[in-house]
């Protein structure tokens, strides 16, 4: 196998894992890592937040909670080799009433299964020592969730693939796809690039560039943006940790939370709203092509019918700040409107099928030679190493592709 031409397409966290880890097994590859932009991780990879999920909430068994658990491992043990900050600052799970308590002894159960150390389920008064000011009727405290720069891991990623070999080429937009002996992509100006394998790391351009490669047309990306506000640096006190919701299986978003940063910084949010561009972190930011693409697809009109409440609820979330500040205020009484200054927005890339429900676990598929990562939803950040291991032994067909 050795002496094979691989490419990489996108520079996020997963793309760069992935050439890393080519050739860990095979240091006689030619590995080239193409991203569209002028640097790496410039879009859901460097506007994550920073969590470093524990693997509380996913299904034992399956991919997506056995690719974050060895990801966790994978991803301390990296940042302890290359001296990057890795904070396990805990997070609690509150429980603002009796019907939300009863969920968290199913998550609790859940992450138990799931290998996850530590978790302890809260009454009001043990919630209160561990987050003074937060409020809820119980809580669920996961110790080990901690906060990371992905930024930061993507760039030493980087680094490592570049050192062993690897060429990174950026303002690199892959244009076309075509399949015969080898794999030829198509790029700027016409350049073309021809390897023997394809690995297609394209997050919010992921089916866009895997219908280039004539692989099946769902599901499709719908973006979703995430607005944040900060808390001023004089309220930073008010958490000491993470602090979440207890998820609720009627919506398909998770809600307002408290996130901390490694650089001292307080998020709170995201909600989740309709973006009209792919890239659309603004609310005047409008793409005709993404939004006619949106409308058109039947998978997110049998969505919006579904979640149309939602939607409306987010959207109110995002015109005002009231509003927006009002779900927060839930966990944190203390917080006051004008705590908060206007924080950083990302786009989250979901995956919806045809019938309109989301793609909820990572989803690969593959056309020939070319490897395509349809869905690499939350915790992927969390899991990029042990998702660049899963895709690489599947590439290598050492594996097969599971759903």
């Amino acid at each position: 196998m050795s002496g094979l031409r691989y490419a990489v397409v996108g520079g996020g966290i997963i793309g760069t894992a992935v050439s890393r880890r080519l050739l860990q097994l095979e240091p006689d590859a030619q590995v080239t890592l193409l991203e569209k932009e002028d640097q790496l991780a410039t879009h859901q990879t460097g506007r994550n937040s920073g969590v470093v999920h524990a693997g509380l909430y996913y299904p034992p068994g399956s991919l997506k909670a056995t690719l974050c658990r060895r990801g966790v491992r994978l991803l301390k043990d990296f940042c302890a080799q290359h001296d990057i900050t890795y904070d396990e600052c805990g997070k609690v799970l509150v429980a603002l009433d009796a019907d939300e308590q009863s969920r968290l002894t199913g998550i609790a159960e859940r992450a138990r299964a799931n290998g996850v150390p530590g978790i302890r389920q809260l009454d009001a008064a043990e919630l209160r020592e561990i987050e003074p000011h937060v409020s809820g009727v119980a809580g669920l405290h996961s110790p080990s969730t901690a906060i990371v720069d992905y930024g930061l891991v993507t760039r030493q990623l980087a680094a490592d693939a570049a050192a062993a070999g690897a060429t990174i080429r950026t303002g690199w937009q892959v244009e076309g796809i075509r399949s015969a002996a080898e794999v030829v992509l198509t790029g700027p100006a016409g350049e073309q690039l021809a390897v023997d394998r394809v690995i297609l790391c394209a997050g919010l351009h992921a089916d866009r560039l895997a219908a280039l490669a004539g692989d099946v047309d769902a599901p499709r990306i719908v973006p979703f943006r995430g607005e944040y506000f900060a808390l001023r640096p004089e309220k930073r006190y008010l958490v000491k940790g993470l602090v979440y919701p207890v998820p609720d299986p009627r919506y398909p978003f998770l809600g307002v939370h408290l996130t901390p940063r490694v650089d001292g910084e307080v998020l709170v949010g995201p909600n989740a709203v309709l973006a009209l561009a792919r890239e659309g972190y603004r609310r005047r930011d409008l793409s005709a092509k993404d939004l006619r693409e949106i409308v058109a697809y039947v998978g997110f009109r049998r969505f919006a019918r579904q979640h149309w409440r939602t939607g409306i609820a987010e959207m109110r979330g995002s015109l005002s700040k009231r509003s927006f500040m009002a779900a927060a205020q839930r966990y944190v009484p203390e917080l006051r409107v004008e705590d908060v200054v206007p924080g950083p927005a990302g786009i989250r890339a979901q995956a919806l099928e045809r019938d309109g429900s989301l793609v909820d676990d990572f989803r690969i598929t593959r056309k020939g030679n070319v490897l395509a990562v349809r869905n690499a939803p939350s915790p992927a950040a969390t899991s990029s190493l042990a998702i660049a291991e899963h895709l690489v032994d599947v590439l290598l067909e050492q594996q097969p592709i599971l759903p």
